[in-house]
């Protein structure tokens, strides 16, 4: 016999745990009591700050990150970023305090009253067991759930007293969760991209969820396909400096289909076909295009309209349809323009070119600065595997915290975290954790004043006189001083360049505020 508390661990261990994310509370402390010095505590200042780290973390180490939250008060703090962690694939192990067994019929102070419905449908799975003796084999199964594909955050609440129970040290799996794909329809794909004149690859986050960078340049260079990215795609999937790069689809179907009304056949890997932000009318799809989609996300397959669909590890996936299709040569002409060097301004632009130049190799973006996004794409290229973050799902307050839990995953790597000023508000206690971890983050702030991006989109709706949209008076070199974070701002475009030099040779947080004209 052992208690649940030394069994939880040895289960942690056994899924590769070394760091525990969390902000405790009085429900926590006693899972808290002898923690083994193998594995972490991270602290974070708010719960969305927490489970952003985490997910980071675990998006950047292809490992299950372990998350801790204070029962109900907790989980209601990191909701925001639990919907992102889950529409991101983000393999998050949450455990959350729940008041005493004995307590609960009585509706204590801290009860989390049906505990496990709290989170869904914004989880894989939820349990609060019901005999202190289970709580080890459900976390053990939790971890086997946000492991399988397609990934996800799981929930397991916990009472407090629980964890000095004894218990029997279940017997756990060495699992492989890879699900290859048919090998027949595999053979389809190929075959459709051996018959296609004019192909075009879509690519989507399951390219980085699954590490098949190279593998998705391998299959564009034998096609001779032209590669565009899957709209509101959260991670990297192909080099962007690459001649068959062609750019990213929009989330609007009218213009997406204009994009790709010139190709004869379309293959979706790693997204679904397609993600939308707002609604279209009347788009008719070209009749003679050809539409075949690869995802281990069984929702992708689902909503596709007509075509050839798949189901499996797109690496597997891609590998295969590598070895079988034809090779071909591609056109000459590149598939996209260079944009036009921008003017020395503070603009988005001017600004995304300098980081562009100035960023040590290697360096991992993380974008949040919706406003700013145009000018990302054309003027500061991803280039490597692992190379890009950004929200899957379009809520704000991801970047910051996410950035603390990539840089701990990478520390050799410089992070690079490009925020709206807006945007930052959402979780800036992050800057406290990226100080007390040291991580090597250069947060870059881009002050437009205000949600800018909101009031972008409001013209699709005709709406031209927007409330709520001004956020003017803050400062960010006192807000991050009072973190932790040494930061600079910039108000013209000749200190540009020494600011950025500044932060990016630093070691540890450093923060520059960019006031755009």
């Amino acid at each position: 016999m052992t208690t649940v508390r030394d069994a939880a661990y040895a289960i942690f261990r056994h899924f590769g745990v070394d760091a525990l994310f969390g902000n405790p509370g009085s429900t926590e402390l006693p899972m808290l009591q002898a923690m083994p010095d193998d594995i972490a505590y991270v602290l974070g200042l708010s719960e969305a700050v927490v489970v952003a780290m985490a997910d980071g973390y675990a998006q950047a180490t292809r490992r299950p990150a372990l998350v801790n939250l204070h029962s109900a008060a907790g989980t209601g703090n990191g909701l925001g970023s639990l919907f992102t962690a889950y529409r991101g694939g983000a393999p998050l192990v949450i455990t959350a305090g729940q008041q005493a067994r004995s307590l609960l019929p009585q509706d204590p102070f801290l009860g989390a009253e049906r505990a496990t419905e709290f989170p869904r449908p914004y989880v894989k799975w939820a349990a609060e067991p019901l005999r202190a003796q289970d709580v080890p084999a459900a976390l053990a199964r939790a971890f086997h759930i946000a492991m399988t594909p397609p990934t996800g955050p799981v929930f397991v609440s916990i009472p407090v007293d629980d964890w000095d129970r004894e218990c029997v040290m279940p017997t756990l799996p060495r699992l492989s969760l890879t699900t290859l794909p048919d090998p027949a329809g595999i053979a389809d794909i190929a075959a459709l991209l051996d018959r296609a004149k004019r192909p075009a690859l879509v690519l989507g986050s399951g390219i980085a969820r699954s590490g098949a960078w190279n593998e998705g340049i391998a299959l564009c260079e034998k096609t001779g396909a032209d590669v565009w990215v899957a709209p509101l795609t959260g991670r990297e999937v192909f080099p962007e400096y690459h001649d068959r790069f062609a750019g990213f689809l929009p989330g609007y179907e009218e213009r997406l289909v204009r994009m790709l009304a010139t190709y004869d056949t379309v293959v979706v890997i790693g997204a679904p076909a397609f993600t939308w932000h707002a609604e279209s009318q009347g788009v008719e799809w070209p009749g003679d295009l050809s539409l075949a989609l690869l995802s281990e996300d069984p929702q992708h397959l689902a909503t596709l309209r007509g075509g050839i669909g798949v189901l499996g590890d797109v690496r597997a996936g891609l590998a295969a349809l590598v070895a079988q299709v034809s090779p071909r040569e591609a056109p000459l002409s590149p598939a996209k323009r260079s944009a036009s060097p921008p003017t020395p301004d503070m603009t988005p632009a001017y600004a995304m070119a300098r980081i562009a130049t100035l960023r040590p190799q290697g360096a991992i973006v993380i974008e949040e600065a919706p406003t700013a996004r145009d000018a990302m794409h054309d003027h500061l290229p991803i280039t490597d595997a692992g190379g890009f973050y950004t929200t899957p799902a379009g809520g704000l307050g991801y970047g910051l915290p996410a950035a603390v839990g990539i840089a701990r995953a990478q520390p050799d790597r410089k992070v690079i975290c490009l925020l709206g000023d807006g945007s930052s508000m959402y979780t800036s206690q992050g800057l406290w954790s990226a100080a007390d971890q040291g991580a090597n983050v250069s947060f870059v702030i881009l002050n437009n004043g205000g949600y800018a991006a909101l009031k972008n989109f409001a013209r699709r709706f005709g709406l031209d006189q927007l409330p709520g949209t001004a956020v003017e008076g803050l400062d960010f070199v006192a807000l991050a001083a009072a973190h932790g974070v040494p930061a600079r701002r910039v108000v013209q475009a000749d200190e540009l360049d020494v600011a950025l030099l500044w932060s990016m040779q630093s070691e540890g947080p450093t923060l520059v505020e960019i006031r755009l004209a």
